[in-house]
């Protein structure tokens, strides 16, 4: 009986020991924060937004030629034409974009697997999975992709 308590101990010693190591090498970040931090990100959004104002420009000024056409045929014709360019427009906006986003979660993504093997981290998590533990390295996140040039997407 001495021999099973003892092994229950032993065992429960190795459990709480792996425990505590797995609490050690966790990190916690945070997605919106480092995306809203992250200075490539930043002038990627300001660039889309950009985009965004153009396509509304785009429109006024169709809008206001539209009103100079005097004949129905003329107008029908216009709106088909400028629906299409609108429509190729707006689709081109949205691939850049999801184009954009892609590449910020891959840099975000390979600045996190950096920072984690800096700090010999073994597992990183949203910060929102986690209450209580856990390494916060956000902003170790942020400054390393600040300080690292974005790649260049072909």
């Amino acid at each position: 009986m001495k021999k099973i308590k003892l092994l229950v101990t032993v065992l429960a010693l190795m459990v709480a020991a792996s425990a505590a190591n797995a609490a050690e090498t966790i990190g916690v970040a945070n997605y919106k924060k480092i995306e809203s931090e992250y200075n490539y990100a930043k002038q990627v959004y300001k660039q889309l937004d950009d985009k965004i104002l153009e396509l509304q420009q785009f429109v006024i000024d169709k809008d206001k030629q539209f009103k100079a056409i005097e004949s129905p045929i003329q107008k029908k014709n216009f709106e088909e034409k400028t629906q299409k360019e609108y429509k190729d427009k707006e689709d081109a906006i949205l691939k850049l974009k999801i184009s954009k986003q892609d590449q910020i979660y891959e840099n975000i993504l390979n600045a996190t697997k950096a920072v984690a093997k800096q700090k010999g981290i073994s597992m990183v998590v949203d910060y929102r999975v986690i209450f209580v533990g856990g390494t916060d390295i956000s902003d170790d996140i942020i400054k390393y992709l600040n300080n690292t040039p974005a790649p260049v997407k072909k």
